[in-house]
């Protein structure tokens, strides 16, 4: 077993350590930490596969963006552990009828392989070590000319789920004293300050009166 082998075994051990502590963590902090050492293991394997774009972009855009903010969000809610476990066992056997059902359609796409693939095998790994070749432009030509439409699709279901989740947020709330913009453009002078005029005398006779109690 040469060295790549060895470290492709160390990072898949780990990667899956990872993946068990996120979903069985008590701690939210502790369960989005163990999801950055995952995605941290998946960037090195794919470095492994000699995928650098695919890495560093993982690297990047989760680790560097994504996860921090989930992180952040996470510390500063005030979650209730107890309330979210409270159907954690009522839900159990739809999530492994959902889990088993996954992964046997994943084991099925492996087993048969690809059919619909038109490049060899032998011919796509001579391609790949060749001096010449560069990953990053290999993946913009499969994303942007092969497979355009499948990432428009993706593109727009992206789009849909930004829209619907900025939605969510903008409900109305009776406890947050929101101003109308088109009521503070409207409103005149008048409306907001009033100027009243206070003869002399009230205010002589008062000020007499606090001299006489003093």
């Amino acid at each position: 077993m040469d060295f790549v082998s060895g470290f492709f075994y160390v990072f898949s051990v780990v990667l899956l350590f990872a993946a068990l502590r996120v979903i069985t963590a008590r701690n939210p902090v502790h369960a989005v930490l163990y999801l950055m050492l995952a995605f941290s293991q998946a960037a090195a394997l794919w470095l492994l596969l000699k995928a650098e774009f695919l890495g560093i972009a993982l690297v990047l855009v989760y680790l560097g963006a994504v996860m921090v903010l989930f992180l952040f969000v996470v510390m500063m809610l005030d979650i209730n552990i107890d309330a979210m476990r409270a159907g954690f066992w009522r839900h159990l056997p739809l999530a492994l009828l959902l889990g088993a059902l996954f992964s046997i359609e994943l084991i099925a796409v492996l087993w048969a392989g690809f059919p619909t693939a038109t490049v060899d095998a032998a011919v796509a790994t001579k391609a790949m070590h060749a001096p010449d070749h560069n990953n990053t432009h290999a993946l913009g030509v499969l994303l942007y000319r092969d497979y355009l439409y499948p990432i428009q699709v993706a593109a727009v279901i992206l789009l849909v789920a930004m829209v619907a989740a900025i939605a969510l947020t903008l409900r109305g709330r009776k406890d947050t004293k929101t101003i109308d913009p088109g009521v503070q453009v409207r409103v005149k002078a008048s409306d907001r300050l009033q100027v009243l005029r206070v003869p002399p005398a009230t205010v002589a006779a008062a000020d007499a009166a606090q001299e006489e109690q003093a």
